[in-house]
């Protein structure tokens, strides 16, 4: 600590409060980030990590406290923290959809000036994209629109880690990893460690505590919107970090009843594109959905979700919930309410000749909001005023809300605190207990083990079967690849 402490300091924030109505986002908090560290930044959702990134990005004035760029103080704001070499990776991406990968640098790099200018931006993503995450392949030309979430996740991690004339000082990185599988997330945290090696700084906040613990060397715990520890990782384990984070760490294992396959399936499927294994799915099952990222899982999720419905019309009863992956994009309805958020999908259960029972209706988010810990004072208030793992669980409880028997998940715990899962787990594992099936996409091999069974894909359909002990990590990357052998 001595050492890091005689480094310069890139970005200081100091005794910062902001208040958002009655609810305090940050009560005095403090984070000193100096060059050559990576400082990781965990907490529960809404414990105040947003809030005290926006402060540091310049895009959040604070109501107290004092900010700081290279020990100077500093008029605040977006465009100085940027020209003191602030970056940030935002958990909801940034990315303009409708604009190619090339041009999403222009704007990102204003440097990029000039008649060449589409060629220059061409050759530093290019660049960097090789150099975070060699063997990508990605075309630069193609429109965000065109690529999948953790495509466009990579490109934005290589666009601000980019830099024409100088590298950033600082790269904030919120949930990077949440849309990437575990090769690609390895590449990242190599990345990193190198990055900070060459003198950078990253402020690194996820909810995979193993990033978090293997890759840090500082790491700050908030809470209710202060600072709780702030210590070397090493002083740090998983269980020590869960319980500075407010909860006891909790190490029960999904009690897999023996095989459920009784009798006819409830989902099936024949072999996606006429090769591989076909699908199916009993009741009480918790089917999981393994392999690299972007080999198929999401698109048999939504041939699944289809076959059970109509693309044009709702169904006048509900067979199948879907939780999407990316809320942005196809989860929230940002203009609405956090209660109307949840109850859009249950509206046939309260409702009389289309009049909404809003009675109703407010027991069935209030009971959730409880029942799930969505943290807000009031939900009434817009989905958009919740951090973006609540938003998370807004969408988990609108599909467990539902009568549906079946619930398809694309990787719905992104961004969700270690403490959330747990409890999130224990209410699948009593839903499952009372007949209700998941087929859950998942990049996190500590979610993979949970299930019953584990269809593992490969090149758009499904490679290999796994069942009860044989779900390992080992086993999952063996099927990933092509010959069976991870490279």
């Amino acid at each position: 600590m001595n050492e890091v402490t005689t480094r310069q300091e890139v970005v200081a924030a100091r005794g910062i409060k902001v208040t958002f109505g009655a609810v305090k986002a940050l009560d005095g908090a403090d984070l000193v980030i100096h060059a050559g560290e990576c400082v990781g930044l965990v907490g529960h959702n809404g414990a105040g990590k947003s809030t005290i990134v926006n402060v540091i990005n310049g895009s959040l004035n604070p109501h107290a406290g004092e900010i700081s760029y290279g020990g100077v103080s500093a008029q605040h704001g977006i465009s100085t923290a940027r020209a003191k070499g602030v970056r940030c990776v935002f958990q909801e991406l940034s990315l303009c959809p409708n604009l190619t990968v090339n041009e999403n640098a222009r704007i990102m790099h204003a440097e990029l000036a000039g008649r060449n200018w589409r060629s220059r931006a061409g050759d530093l993503v290019k660049l960097q994209l090789q150099d975070i995450f060699p063997g990508h392949g990605i075309d630069c030309d193609s429109t965000i629109d065109d690529l999948s979430i953790a495509e466009r996740q990579m490109v934005e991690i290589a666009v601000s880690f980019a830099g024409l004339n100088q590298k950033p000082k600082l790269v904030i990185l919120d949930e990077p990893t949440s849309s990437l599988d575990a090769g690609l997330a390895a590449q990242l945290m190599t990345y990193i460690r190198r990055f900070v090696g060459e003198g950078g700084a990253v402020l690194l906040i996820s909810h995979i505590l193993g990033e978090i613990l293997s890759t840090s060397d500082r790491i700050v715990v908030m809470k209710d919107g202060r600072v709780v520890a702030d210590r070397s990782a090493s002083e740090f384990s998983k269980r020590s970090l869960v319980e500075a984070m407010g909860n006891v760490a909790r190490e029960k294992e999904w009690q897999r009843m023996g095989d459920k396959r009784n009798g006819a399936p409830v989902l099936a499927m024949p072999p996606r594109r006429g090769h591989g294994l076909a699908f199916e799915a009993h009741r009480g099952e918790m089917i999981g959905l393994a392999g690299l990222g972007g080999h198929g899982q999401t698109e048999t999720l939504l041939d699944l979700y289809l076959s059970r419905n109509s693309n044009w019309w709702p169904a006048s009863r509900k067979e199948i919930a879907f939780v999407a992956g990316d809320r942005s994009l196809n989860g929230v309805f940002p203009l609405w309410s956090i209660l109307k958020n949840l109850s859009i999908a249950s509206l046939g259960d309260f409702s009389s000749r289309t009049i909404v029972d809003h009675d109703r209706e407010g027991v069935l988010g209030n009971g959730w909001k409880k029942r799930i810990e969505i943290r807000t004072p009031e939900m009434k208030n817009r989905i958009l005023s919740l951090s973006g793992g609540n938003q998370q669980k807004v969408l988990f409880a609108r599909a467990l809300a539902t009568s549906a028997r079946i619930v398809l998940m694309d990787d719905p715990m992104r961004g969700v605190d270690v403490g959330t899962k747990q409890e999130v787990y224990d209410i699948l594992r009593s839903e499952a207990a009372g007949g209700r099936t998941f087929i859950w996409y998942s990049t996190e091999m500590d979610e993979i083990r949970l299930c019953d069974r584990v269809y593992v894909f490969r090149e758009g359909a499904i490679a290999a079967e796994l069942a009860g002990d044989e779900i390992t990590e080992k086993n999952v990357l063996e099927a990933s690849f092509s010959g069976g052998e991870a490279a």
